[in-house]
C-alpha cells in the first residue's frame, strides 16, 4: 500500500540566520587542482635531476623513478584526504572523500608495484645480470629498500582489504583497523626515498619540501583524528542521557553536553561515536544526527545492521561519549534553489529528518517523500507529521512493497514533484534506492549540481 500524507499549509517564518561565521568549506573543483599541481611538482622533481636518459635500462630506471616519486606523493594524498580535515570534510563530503581515497589507492597501490617491478628491470638490464639476483642485491645491499618492499607490501594488503569482494566478508571494525596499517607504511616508505631517491640525495630543497609535506599531513592526522576528540571529549563532557526506541530494530541516542553550538554542528551532518562501555570503548562508528543540534544536547538514530549498532540498544544513562566530529557537505549550506525536496529511504530518514526541520523554507517549497517497505518499518511518522505541518511542508509516507506498486513507487518522483528540476534535492537511503532516485532525478534534467547525496558504507 502507499500510504499519502499531504501536509496542510501553514505559514511558518524561516528561521533567522546564525550570527556565527559559516564553516570554512574547501570547494572539490580546487582540492582536485591541488592534488593535480602536486603530481606535476613531483614529476619536475625528476625533470630537473635527469638532463639525459640513454639506452633501454636508463628509460626503464627512470619510469621506475618517475612512478615512486608518484606513490610517494600519492601516499600523502591517500593519507590527507582520511584525515578529517574540518574543510574537506564539510566542503567534499565524506562519502566523495571515502571515493577519491579507494580511487586513488587503487593508483598508488599500482604505482608501488610497478616501481618496485621497473627499477629492479632497469637496473637488471643495465648491469647485464639478471632479475631475481638484482633484487637480492637491491634488498640486501641498498639502505631502507627492505623496509620500502615491507612497506609496499603492507599498502597491497590494505589494497586487497579494500576490494569489494574482500570487504563484504570482513566486518566494518578488522576492515577499519587494518588501514592503520597504511600509517605503519607510510613511516617504513619515507626514509627510503631519501636514502635512495636520486631527487633527494643532492637536492637539500626538494629534501626539505618533502619532508614538509610528510611532517604537515601527520601533523594534521595526530591533531584531527587524536587530539581533537580528546579535546572536545574534555571540552563538552557527553554522556548518553536516554536511548529511545522508534521503530523495530531502531533507536534513537539523546547525548547531553556543554557548549555544544562550539561544535558548529549542521543538520545532514554526522559523528564519529564513541561508547566509553567495555565493549564498546575500541570502536568509532559514524551515525547521523536526527534532529538539529542543541547548545546543550545532540540526538542521533541507528538501525541494528551490526554488532556495534545493535549494542547501543543496551546504552545505559549516564555512558561517557568522545566524539569526532562534525564531518559531512549534506547540509543546508549546500542549498542553490528555493525549492526543496528531500528524499528518504529506511533508517536513511536520520538525516532527512533534521534537515526538514533546520532548512529554511517558506510554505509550500519544502517536499519530503519517505520510502519504507511497511507500516512498521517507518521511523519519526509523528514528528514528521508534526513538522511538515508546521512548516507547511508537503509529506509523502510510501509504503508497501515493489509487487504491490508494479515497481519502485520511488520512480514517480516527476509524479508526486511535477517542478523537481527546479528543487535542491536531498537524497539518503539504502544503495539500491538512492541509485534508482538518482536515475529518475537526472531523467528528469535535474542537473547534479542540485543533488546532493552521501554515502554512509564502508
Amino acid at each position: 500500500m502507499t500510504s499519502v500524507h499531504p501536509a496542510p499549509v501553514r505559514p511558518l517564518a524561516p528561521p533567522a540566520p546564525a550570527a556565527a561565521p559559516a564553516p570554512a568549506r574547501a570547494h572539490p573543483g580546487a582540492v582536485l587542482a591541488v592534488i593535480a599541481a602536486g603530481a606535476l611538482a613531483a614529476i619536475g622533481l625528476w625533470w630537473a635531476d635527469t638532463p639525459s636518459v640513454h639506452g633501454f635500462g636508463d628509460w626503464l630506471t627512470n619510469a621506475g623513478r618517475i612512478t615512486g616519486l608518484l606513490a610517494g606523493y600519492g601516499f600523502v594524498v591517500l593519507v590527507a584526504l582520511m584525515a578529517r580535515i574540518p574543510p574537506l570534510e564539510r566542503g567534499v563530503g565524506a562519502d566523495k572523500l571515502a571515493r577519491w581515497h579507494a580511487m586513488g589507492g587503487r593508483y598508488v597501490v599500482s604505482l608501488v608495484v610497478a616501481h618496485g617491478l621497473l627499477i629492479i628491470w632497469g637496473y637488471a638490464v643495465s648491469a647485464h645480470t639478471g632479475v631475481l639476483g638484482q633484487t637480492a642485491t637491491l634488498l640486501l645491499s641498498y639502505p631502507d629498500v627492505l623496509a620500502a618492499t615491507v612497506a609496499g607490501l603492507l599498502l597491497v594488503g590494505v589494497g586487497i582489504s579494500s576490494a569489494r569482494a574482500a570487504r563484504r566478508r570482513l566486518r566494518y571494525e578488522t576492515w577499519y583497523f587494518l588501514h592503520f596499517y597504511t600509517y605503519l607504511a607510510m613511516a617504513l616508505a619515507f626514509s627510503h626515498q631519501f636514502a635512495t631517491g636520486a631527487e633527494f640525495m643532492a637536492n637539500l630543497s626538494a629534501r626539505i619540501a618533502w619532508s614538509t609535506l610528510y611532517a604537515v599531513v601527520g601533523a594534521a592526522i595526530l591533531w584531527y583524528r587524536f587530539v581533537t576528540p580528546v579535546r572536545q571529549a574534555l571540552r563538552h563532557r557527553l554522556r548518553v542521557e536516554s536511548v529511545r526506541p522508534e521503530a523495530a530494530g531502531v533507536v534513537s541516542v539523546v547525548v547531553t553536553g556543554r557548549h555544544l553550538d562550539e561544535l558548529r554542528a549542521e543538520a545532514g551532518q554526522f559523528f564519529r561515536w564513541r561508547f566509553l562501555t567495555r565493549d564498546l570503548w575500541w570502536v568509532s562508528a559514524p551515525y547521523s544526527l536526527s534532529a538539529p543540534p542543541r547548545p546543550d544536547r545532540m540526538r542521533f538514530t541507528v538501525k541494528a545492521l551490526g554488532d556495534h549498532s545493535a549494542a547501543l540498544a543496551a546504552l545505559t544513562p549516564g555512558t561517557r561519549v568522545v566524539t569526532e566530529g562534525p564531518y559531512g557537505a549534506m547540509t543546508p549550506s549546500a542549498r542553490r534553489h528555493r525549492k526543496v525536496l528531500l528524499v528518504a529511504g529506511g533508517v536513511g530518514i536520520t538525516p532527512v529528518r533534521a534537515l526538514l526541520e533546520a532548512l529554511p523554507a517558506a510554505p509550500g517549497d519544502l517536499t519530503l517523500v519517505y520510502r519504507a517497505s511497511r507500516e512498521a518499518d517507518v521511523v519519526f511518522r509523528e514528528e514528521l507529521e508534526r513538522l511538515a505541518a508546521a512548516r507547511g511542508a508537503r509529506l509523502w509516507i510510501l509504503t508497501g512493497t515493489r509487487a504491490e506498486h508494479g515497481g519502485d513507487p520511488l520512480t514517480l518522483l516527476r509524479r508526486h514533484v511535477p517542478d523537481v528540476a527546479r528543487h535542491d534535492v536531498y537524497v539518503c537511503g539504502p544503495p539500491g534506492m538512492t541509485d534508482a532516485v538518482h536515475a529518475e532525478l537526472r531523467a528528469a534534467r535535474v542537473p547534479r549540481r542540485q543533488i546532493h547525496h552521501e554515502s554512509f558504507e564502508f
